[in-house]
């Protein structure tokens, strides 16, 4: 370090030595993409439970409109998995519908992202499969729970309430 001040020096002696390494270099110019990282990790999360907390009122809200034909369909001899098809049925479709539009719209502006950097990579479709997956997952296990819990309710007594 003192050799590369001392050659400066030489050629030109009114410029100030300054020296940088180039890891506190790219530390400097990732600090920010780290930080929006963090940000949007935790925020993701938070949409994800507001999500599922939604949606289990809406599947909850569905489940006691629907007892009475949970209740008649029943006593006619459907089964809970009938039941539990028919009311998650409807819930997966919205799910799906909403995967086919984030899907590009996420790969739309992830691309132009990746685009100001100088060594990029490429989007993979597995990414969005999983996303997708998980957010099937999550709207299976809260709305099979209600139907679940619908679906054994004594038939009598959703009938009588009448």
């Amino acid at each position: 370090m003192f050799k590369i001040e001392g050659i400066q020096k030489n050629l030109v002696p009114s410029a100030p030595f300054q020296y940088k390494f180039t890891n506190e270099e790219y530390d400097l110019k990732f600090k920010a993409e780290q930080r929006i990282g963090k940000l949007a990790t935790f925020f993701a999360v938070f949409a994800i439970f507001i999500s599922y907390l939604g949606l289990f009122g809406l599947a909850s809200f569905v489940a006691e409109q629907r007892t009475k034909e949970f209740g008649i369909r029943k006593v006619l001899g459907a089964t809970v998995a009938n039941l539990l098809q028919m009311l998650s049925k409807d819930f997966l479709i919205l799910v799906i519908v909403a995967c086919l539009i984030a899907a590009p719209t996420a790969y739309y502006f992830m691309h132009e992202w990746l685009q100001k950097y100088t060594y990029r990579t490429e989007i993979s479709w597995w990414i969005f499969a999983g996303a997708a997956a998980g957010a099937l997952f999550i709207t299976l296990f809260t709305v099979s729970y209600q139907a679940i819990k619908a679906a054994v309710m004594n038939p009598v007594k959703a009938l009588k309430t009448e």
